[in-house]
Protein backbone atom coordinates (compact mmCIF):
# COMPACT_ATOMS: atom_id res chain seq x y z
CA UNK A 1 0.00 0.00 0.00
CA UNK A 2 1.16 3.42 -0.52
CA UNK A 3 1.14 6.47 1.67
CA UNK A 4 -2.10 7.87 0.54
CA UNK A 5 -3.93 4.65 0.84
CA UNK A 6 -3.18 5.03 4.54
CA UNK A 7 -4.06 8.47 4.71
CA UNK A 8 -7.36 7.74 2.86
CA UNK A 9 -8.23 4.56 5.51
CA UNK A 10 -7.34 6.99 8.07
CA UNK A 11 -9.99 9.99 7.04
CA UNK A 12 -12.46 7.23 6.15
CA UNK A 13 -12.05 5.26 9.51
CA UNK A 14 -12.44 8.58 11.51
CA UNK A 15 -15.12 9.62 9.86
CA UNK A 16 -17.10 6.82 10.18
CA UNK A 17 -16.44 6.23 13.86
CA UNK A 18 -17.18 10.08 14.43
CA UNK A 19 -20.44 9.60 12.55
CA UNK A 20 -21.50 6.52 14.84
CA UNK A 21 -20.29 7.83 18.07
CA UNK A 22 -22.41 11.06 17.32
CA UNK A 23 -25.49 8.53 16.56
CA UNK A 24 -25.07 6.71 19.32
CA UNK A 25 -24.75 10.29 21.64
CA UNK A 26 -27.97 10.60 19.77
CA UNK A 27 -30.00 7.24 21.00
CA UNK A 28 -28.58 7.80 24.02
CA UNK A 29 -29.83 11.04 24.93
CA UNK A 30 -33.10 11.16 23.23
CA UNK A 31 -33.52 7.22 24.89
CA UNK A 32 -33.15 9.15 27.98
CA UNK A 33 -35.50 11.92 27.53
CA UNK A 34 -38.22 10.10 26.16
CA UNK A 35 -40.41 9.80 29.24
CA UNK A 36 -41.45 13.28 29.62
CA UNK A 37 -42.37 16.51 27.66
CA UNK A 38 -39.66 19.58 27.97
CA UNK A 39 -40.60 22.46 29.79
CA UNK A 40 -40.92 24.78 27.26
CA UNK A 41 -43.35 22.27 25.58
CA UNK A 42 -45.47 21.46 28.09
CA UNK A 43 -49.25 21.92 27.64
CA UNK A 44 -48.63 22.45 23.47
CA UNK A 45 -47.41 18.66 23.01
CA UNK A 46 -48.55 15.74 24.35
CA UNK A 47 -46.38 12.88 25.77
CA UNK A 48 -47.55 10.41 23.09
CA UNK A 49 -46.79 13.17 20.35
CA UNK A 50 -43.31 13.42 22.03
CA UNK A 51 -42.82 9.81 22.56
CA UNK A 52 -43.65 9.29 19.01
CA UNK A 53 -41.03 12.05 17.56
CA UNK A 54 -38.74 10.37 20.06
CA UNK A 55 -38.88 6.78 18.49
CA UNK A 56 -39.46 7.92 15.05
CA UNK A 57 -35.50 9.67 15.70
CA UNK A 58 -34.20 6.18 17.07
CA UNK A 59 -35.65 4.26 14.53
CA UNK A 60 -34.05 6.93 11.09
CA UNK A 61 -31.15 6.61 13.28
CA UNK A 62 -30.86 3.31 13.21
CA UNK A 63 -31.40 2.61 9.83
CA UNK A 64 -29.00 5.82 9.36
CA UNK A 65 -25.90 3.70 11.12
CA UNK A 66 -27.15 0.57 8.55
CA UNK A 67 -26.45 3.07 5.57
CA UNK A 68 -23.57 3.82 6.77
CA UNK A 69 -21.89 0.75 6.95
CA UNK A 70 -23.14 -0.19 3.67
CA UNK A 71 -21.70 2.43 2.20
CA UNK A 72 -18.57 2.20 3.90
CA UNK A 73 -18.44 -1.48 2.07
CA UNK A 74 -19.63 -0.06 -0.78
CA UNK A 75 -16.93 2.64 -1.02
CA UNK A 76 -13.79 -0.06 -0.46
CA UNK A 77 -14.86 -2.49 -2.57
CA UNK A 78 -15.09 -0.17 -5.73
CA UNK A 79 -11.66 1.28 -4.77
CA UNK A 80 -9.11 -1.07 -2.73
CA UNK A 81 -11.69 -4.23 -3.35
CA UNK A 82 -11.11 -3.44 -7.29
CA UNK A 83 -14.31 -2.45 -8.45
CA UNK A 84 -13.69 0.20 -10.43
CA UNK A 85 -10.21 -1.59 -11.60
CA UNK A 86 -13.02 -4.17 -13.04
CA UNK A 87 -15.64 -2.04 -14.30
CA UNK A 88 -13.02 0.32 -16.34
CA UNK A 89 -12.09 -3.36 -18.01
CA UNK A 90 -15.05 -3.83 -19.16
CA UNK A 91 -15.94 -0.48 -20.87
CA UNK A 92 -12.29 -0.57 -21.98
CA UNK A 93 -12.28 -3.66 -24.22
CA UNK A 94 -15.24 -2.55 -26.32
CA UNK A 95 -12.53 0.02 -27.49
CA UNK A 96 -14.64 3.18 -27.45
CA UNK A 97 -12.38 6.64 -27.09
CA UNK A 98 -11.64 7.59 -23.92
CA UNK A 99 -14.79 10.20 -24.04
CA UNK A 100 -17.62 7.45 -24.23
CA UNK A 101 -15.39 4.72 -22.15
CA UNK A 102 -15.87 7.68 -19.16
CA UNK A 103 -19.34 8.45 -19.76
CA UNK A 104 -20.33 4.97 -19.92
CA UNK A 105 -18.13 3.97 -16.63
CA UNK A 106 -19.81 6.69 -14.49
CA UNK A 107 -23.43 6.14 -16.38
CA UNK A 108 -22.81 2.32 -15.26
CA UNK A 109 -21.33 3.64 -11.79
CA UNK A 110 -24.36 5.11 -10.61
CA UNK A 111 -26.67 2.62 -12.33
CA UNK A 112 -25.15 0.20 -9.64
CA UNK A 113 -25.43 2.94 -6.90
CA UNK A 114 -28.85 3.42 -7.71
CA UNK A 115 -29.49 -0.47 -7.75
CA UNK A 116 -27.93 -1.24 -4.63
CA UNK A 117 -29.51 1.87 -3.04
CA UNK A 118 -32.78 0.53 -3.83
CA UNK A 119 -33.66 -1.98 -0.60
CA UNK A 120 -32.80 0.77 2.13
CA UNK A 121 -34.78 3.20 0.10
CA UNK A 122 -37.93 0.69 0.03
CA UNK A 123 -37.49 -0.18 3.54
CA UNK A 124 -37.37 3.66 4.56
CA UNK A 125 -40.96 4.58 2.62
CA UNK A 126 -42.67 1.18 2.71
CA UNK A 127 -41.52 0.39 6.16
CA UNK A 128 -40.32 2.87 8.20
CA UNK A 129 -42.43 5.83 7.11
CA UNK A 130 -45.39 4.09 6.83
CA UNK A 131 -44.99 3.02 11.00
CA UNK A 132 -45.33 6.47 11.95
CA UNK A 133 -48.23 7.06 9.68
CA UNK A 134 -46.20 9.48 7.03
CA UNK A 135 -46.05 7.32 3.70
CA UNK A 136 -48.81 8.44 1.40
CA UNK A 137 -46.88 7.00 -1.58
CA UNK A 138 -48.09 4.01 -3.53
CA UNK A 139 -46.05 1.14 -5.14
CA UNK A 140 -46.95 2.71 -8.25
CA UNK A 141 -46.37 6.63 -7.14
CA UNK A 142 -42.65 5.19 -6.18
CA UNK A 143 -41.96 3.41 -9.38
CA UNK A 144 -43.55 6.28 -11.97
CA UNK A 145 -41.05 8.28 -9.69
CA UNK A 146 -38.23 6.05 -10.05
CA UNK A 147 -38.15 5.94 -14.51
CA UNK A 148 -38.88 9.75 -14.05
CA UNK A 149 -35.82 10.12 -12.58
CA UNK A 150 -33.94 7.79 -14.26
CA UNK A 151 -35.19 9.60 -17.09
CA UNK A 152 -34.63 13.08 -16.40
CA UNK A 153 -30.66 11.95 -14.51
CA UNK A 154 -29.87 10.71 -18.53
CA UNK A 155 -31.48 13.83 -20.59
CA UNK A 156 -29.53 16.02 -18.29
CA UNK A 157 -26.73 13.91 -16.96
CA UNK A 158 -25.38 12.78 -19.96
CA UNK A 159 -24.54 16.05 -21.57
CA UNK A 160 -23.10 17.54 -18.22
CA UNK A 161 -20.86 14.59 -17.45
CA UNK A 162 -19.71 14.51 -21.73
CA UNK A 163 -19.30 18.23 -21.31
CA UNK A 164 -16.63 18.17 -18.17
CA UNK A 165 -14.98 14.87 -19.72
CA UNK A 166 -14.54 16.68 -22.81
CA UNK A 167 -12.97 19.72 -21.16
CA UNK A 168 -11.04 17.68 -19.09
CA UNK A 169 -9.29 16.26 -21.94
CA UNK A 170 -9.05 19.02 -24.28
CA UNK A 171 -9.51 22.47 -23.00
CA UNK A 172 -5.68 22.15 -21.43
CA UNK A 173 -4.12 23.53 -18.46
CA UNK A 174 -6.92 25.47 -17.68
CA UNK A 175 -9.63 23.12 -18.00
CA UNK A 176 -10.34 23.12 -14.40
CA UNK A 177 -11.62 27.17 -14.48
CA UNK A 178 -13.35 26.58 -17.69
CA UNK A 179 -15.61 23.16 -16.36
CA UNK A 180 -16.18 25.50 -13.27
CA UNK A 181 -17.51 28.08 -15.56
CA UNK A 182 -19.59 25.55 -17.63
CA UNK A 183 -20.94 23.62 -14.15
CA UNK A 184 -21.70 27.19 -12.52
CA UNK A 185 -23.73 28.16 -15.35
CA UNK A 186 -25.87 24.85 -15.92
CA UNK A 187 -26.45 24.88 -11.89
CA UNK A 188 -27.75 28.66 -12.43
CA UNK A 189 -29.91 27.41 -15.58
CA UNK A 190 -31.42 24.35 -13.31
CA UNK A 191 -32.11 26.61 -10.59
CA UNK A 192 -34.15 28.89 -12.71
CA UNK A 193 -35.97 25.70 -14.69
CA UNK A 194 -36.65 23.51 -11.76
CA UNK A 195 -40.04 25.35 -11.04
CA UNK A 196 -41.62 25.53 -14.06
CA UNK A 197 -40.52 22.62 -15.82
CA UNK A 198 -38.99 20.14 -13.76
CA UNK A 199 -40.39 20.02 -10.37
CA UNK A 200 -44.45 19.72 -12.14
CA UNK A 201 -42.80 16.40 -13.86
CA UNK A 202 -43.68 14.95 -9.84
CA UNK A 203 -46.21 17.18 -8.26
CA UNK A 204 -48.85 19.29 -9.14
CA UNK A 205 -48.55 23.13 -8.38
CA UNK A 206 -52.08 25.10 -8.00
CA UNK A 207 -51.96 29.00 -7.31
CA UNK A 208 -53.13 29.56 -3.65
CA UNK A 209 -56.75 30.30 -3.45
CA UNK A 210 -58.28 33.65 -2.40
CA UNK A 211 -58.83 34.23 1.01
CA UNK A 212 -57.55 35.16 4.31
CA UNK A 213 -54.71 33.43 3.41
CA UNK A 214 -53.56 34.89 0.12
CA UNK A 215 -54.86 38.20 1.47
CA UNK A 216 -52.22 38.16 4.32
CA UNK A 217 -49.63 36.79 2.39
CA UNK A 218 -50.06 39.20 -0.44
CA UNK A 219 -49.61 41.87 2.30
CA UNK A 220 -46.62 40.68 4.04
CA UNK A 221 -45.04 40.42 0.28
CA UNK A 222 -45.87 43.94 -0.34
CA UNK A 223 -44.77 45.32 1.94
CA UNK A 224 -41.34 43.31 2.19
CA UNK A 225 -41.15 44.18 -1.66
CA UNK A 226 -40.90 40.63 -2.41
CA UNK A 227 -41.82 40.07 -6.58
CA UNK A 228 -42.58 36.26 -7.37
CA UNK A 229 -43.81 34.19 -9.72
CA UNK A 230 -46.67 33.91 -7.54
CA UNK A 231 -47.73 31.67 -4.02
CA UNK A 232 -47.94 27.74 -5.09
CA UNK A 233 -49.74 24.73 -2.94
CA UNK A 234 -47.60 21.46 -3.95
CA UNK A 235 -49.70 18.12 -3.45
CA UNK A 236 -47.21 16.75 -1.23
CA UNK A 237 -49.69 14.88 0.53
CA UNK A 238 -49.31 12.23 -2.45
CA UNK A 239 -46.22 11.01 -1.04
CA UNK A 240 -45.88 12.12 2.82
CA UNK A 241 -47.94 13.46 5.53
CA UNK A 242 -44.50 15.91 6.35
CA UNK A 243 -44.95 19.19 6.07
CA UNK A 244 -42.38 22.25 4.52
CA UNK A 245 -42.64 25.56 2.46
CA UNK A 246 -39.52 26.77 0.51
CA UNK A 247 -38.17 29.68 -1.73
CA UNK A 248 -37.59 27.93 -5.86
CA UNK A 249 -36.19 29.31 -8.74
CA UNK A 250 -34.19 33.09 -8.95
CA UNK A 251 -34.81 35.82 -10.78
CA UNK A 252 -37.89 36.40 -12.10
CA UNK A 253 -38.87 32.98 -11.92
CA UNK A 254 -38.96 32.77 -8.50
CA UNK A 255 -41.79 30.75 -6.56
CA UNK A 256 -43.09 30.36 -3.16
CA UNK A 257 -44.53 26.80 -2.15
CA UNK A 258 -46.16 25.55 0.37
CA UNK A 259 -47.24 21.92 1.18
CA UNK A 260 -50.95 21.42 1.27
CA UNK A 261 -50.25 19.22 4.16
CA UNK A 262 -48.36 22.48 5.66
CA UNK A 263 -51.49 24.51 4.96
CA UNK A 264 -54.30 22.23 7.11
CA UNK A 265 -52.31 22.59 10.24
CA UNK A 266 -51.34 25.86 10.81
CA UNK A 267 -53.71 28.91 11.06
CA UNK A 268 -53.75 31.71 8.37
CA UNK A 269 -51.18 33.68 10.84
CA UNK A 270 -49.08 31.37 11.42
CA UNK A 271 -49.03 30.72 7.46
CA UNK A 272 -48.00 34.37 7.89
CA UNK A 273 -45.17 33.82 9.75
CA UNK A 274 -43.60 30.67 8.24
CA UNK A 275 -43.33 32.98 4.90
CA UNK A 276 -42.05 35.92 6.79
CA UNK A 277 -39.38 33.35 7.89
CA UNK A 278 -38.75 32.21 4.39
CA UNK A 279 -38.51 35.98 3.34
CA UNK A 280 -35.50 36.64 5.34
CA UNK A 281 -33.77 34.32 4.18
CA UNK A 282 -34.31 36.07 1.40
CA UNK A 283 -33.95 39.69 2.65
CA UNK A 284 -30.63 39.04 4.56
CA UNK A 285 -29.15 37.60 1.16
CA UNK A 286 -28.58 33.81 2.47
CA UNK A 287 -29.37 32.61 -0.68
CA UNK A 288 -26.91 34.75 -2.53
CA UNK A 289 -24.28 33.74 -0.05
CA UNK A 290 -25.06 29.58 -0.22
CA UNK A 291 -24.65 29.67 -4.01
CA UNK A 292 -21.23 32.49 -4.12
CA UNK A 293 -20.19 29.67 -0.92
CA UNK A 294 -21.17 26.60 -3.26
CA UNK A 295 -19.36 28.28 -6.14
CA UNK A 296 -16.13 28.49 -4.38
CA UNK A 297 -16.43 25.34 -3.00
CA UNK A 298 -16.96 23.75 -6.36
CA UNK A 299 -14.02 25.60 -7.98
CA UNK A 300 -11.85 24.81 -4.89
CA UNK A 301 -12.58 21.13 -5.95
CA UNK A 302 -11.93 21.57 -9.47
CA UNK A 303 -8.39 22.73 -8.53
CA UNK A 304 -7.31 20.18 -6.66
CA UNK A 305 -8.69 17.66 -8.91
CA UNK A 306 -6.32 19.53 -11.83
CA UNK A 307 -3.18 18.74 -9.33
CA UNK A 308 -4.57 15.02 -8.51
CA UNK A 309 -5.35 13.76 -11.88
CA UNK A 310 -1.57 14.34 -12.71
CA UNK A 311 -0.41 12.01 -9.59
CA UNK A 312 -0.01 8.43 -10.66
CA UNK A 313 0.03 7.91 -6.84
CA UNK A 314 -3.57 9.23 -6.89
CA UNK A 315 -4.79 6.45 -8.98
CA UNK A 316 -2.99 3.28 -7.60
CA UNK A 317 -3.05 4.52 -3.94
CA UNK A 318 -7.07 3.71 -4.72
CA UNK A 319 -7.39 0.64 -7.09
CA UNK A 320 -6.64 1.88 -9.99
CA UNK A 321 -3.85 0.76 -12.48
CA UNK A 322 -4.73 3.06 -15.36
CA UNK A 323 -4.88 6.69 -15.23
CA UNK A 324 -7.84 8.71 -17.08
CA UNK A 325 -9.33 11.58 -16.40
CA UNK A 326 -12.31 9.73 -16.00
CA UNK A 327 -11.40 7.90 -13.54
CA UNK A 328 -9.59 10.83 -11.90
CA UNK A 329 -13.07 12.30 -11.87
CA UNK A 330 -14.84 9.32 -10.25
CA UNK A 331 -12.10 8.87 -7.46
CA UNK A 332 -12.31 12.30 -6.23
CA UNK A 333 -16.42 12.53 -6.35
CA UNK A 334 -15.48 8.91 -4.45
CA UNK A 335 -13.29 9.48 -1.68
CA UNK A 336 -13.52 13.54 -1.20
CA UNK A 337 -16.59 12.86 1.44
CA UNK A 338 -13.97 11.73 3.99
CA UNK A 339 -11.43 14.42 3.59
CA UNK A 340 -13.81 17.33 3.81
CA UNK A 341 -16.64 15.85 6.37
CA UNK A 342 -15.30 17.79 9.12
CA UNK A 343 -15.89 20.59 7.49
CA UNK A 344 -19.96 19.88 8.04
CA UNK A 345 -20.22 21.37 11.66
CA UNK A 346 -18.64 24.69 10.42
CA UNK A 347 -21.95 24.32 7.57
CA UNK A 348 -24.04 23.39 9.92
CA UNK A 349 -23.52 26.52 12.05
CA UNK A 350 -23.45 28.67 9.39
CA UNK A 351 -26.99 27.51 8.58
CA UNK A 352 -28.22 27.79 11.93
CA UNK A 353 -26.69 31.43 11.97
CA UNK A 354 -29.17 32.30 9.24
CA UNK A 355 -32.07 30.47 10.85
CA UNK A 356 -31.81 32.66 13.39
CA UNK A 357 -31.24 35.72 11.24
CA UNK A 358 -34.67 35.11 8.96
CA UNK A 359 -36.37 34.33 12.83
CA UNK A 360 -35.72 37.66 13.68
CA UNK A 361 -36.33 38.91 10.25
CA UNK A 362 -40.28 37.21 10.58
CA UNK A 363 -40.72 38.39 14.06
CA UNK A 364 -40.26 42.25 12.75
CA UNK A 365 -42.51 41.60 9.32
CA UNK A 366 -45.18 39.49 11.65
CA UNK A 367 -45.12 37.83 14.63
CA UNK A 368 -42.79 35.63 16.95
CA UNK A 369 -45.61 34.41 18.95
CA UNK A 370 -47.79 32.88 15.59
CA UNK A 371 -43.95 31.94 14.27
CA UNK A 372 -43.51 30.29 17.49
CA UNK A 373 -46.78 28.40 17.02
CA UNK A 374 -46.26 27.34 13.78
CA UNK A 375 -42.75 25.92 14.92
CA UNK A 376 -44.68 23.59 17.61
CA UNK A 377 -47.36 22.33 15.34
CA UNK A 378 -44.48 21.68 12.84
CA UNK A 379 -42.64 19.87 15.24
CA UNK A 380 -45.67 17.75 16.28
CA UNK A 381 -47.07 17.09 12.68
CA UNK A 382 -43.57 16.10 11.58
CA UNK A 383 -42.22 14.74 14.81
CA UNK A 384 -39.21 16.23 14.67
CA UNK A 385 -37.30 15.55 18.55
CA UNK A 386 -37.55 18.01 20.45
CA UNK A 387 -34.31 16.28 22.65
CA UNK A 388 -31.29 16.04 20.26
CA UNK A 389 -28.18 15.38 21.94
CA UNK A 390 -26.32 18.72 21.84
CA UNK A 391 -22.55 17.14 20.34
CA UNK A 392 -25.17 16.01 17.64
CA UNK A 393 -27.17 19.06 16.61
CA UNK A 394 -24.11 20.91 16.54
CA UNK A 395 -22.38 18.19 14.00
CA UNK A 396 -25.73 18.15 11.75
CA UNK A 397 -28.40 20.30 12.29
CA UNK A 398 -29.53 23.19 9.64
CA UNK A 399 -31.80 24.27 12.04
CA UNK A 400 -31.28 25.20 16.00
CA UNK A 401 -32.98 22.83 18.63
CA UNK A 402 -36.48 23.31 19.17
CA UNK A 403 -36.03 24.91 22.52
CA UNK A 404 -32.92 26.73 21.59
CA UNK A 405 -35.20 28.21 18.72
CA UNK A 406 -37.95 29.21 20.34
CA UNK A 407 -36.06 31.10 23.66
CA UNK A 408 -34.72 33.37 20.72
CA UNK A 409 -37.61 33.88 19.30
CA UNK A 410 -39.08 35.10 22.49
CA UNK A 411 -36.52 37.63 22.62
CA UNK A 412 -38.05 38.58 19.97
CA UNK A 413 -41.07 39.52 21.31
Amino acid sequence: MQTFTYIFLAFLLASTLVQLYLSLRQKQHVSAHRAAVPTPFAGKISLEEHQKAADYTLAKGGLGRIDLLIGLVILLAWTLGGGLEWLDAQWRSIGWNELYTGTAVMLSLILIGSVLDMPLSLYRTFVLEERFGFNKMTPVTFVTDLFKGAALALIIGIPVIMLILWLMESAGSLWWLYAWAALTAFSLLMTWAYPKFIAPLFNKFSPLEEGEVAERLNALLARTGFNSKGVFVMDGSRRSAHGNAYFTGFGKNKRIVFFDTLLKHLTPAQVEAVLAHELGHFKRKHIVKGMALSMIMTLTGFIVLAWLMNQEWFYTALGVSQPSTYMALVLFVLVSPAFTFFIGPVMAWWSRKHEFEADEFAAQQSSSTELIAALVGLYKENASTLTPDPWYSAFYDSHPPAAIRIAHLQQQT
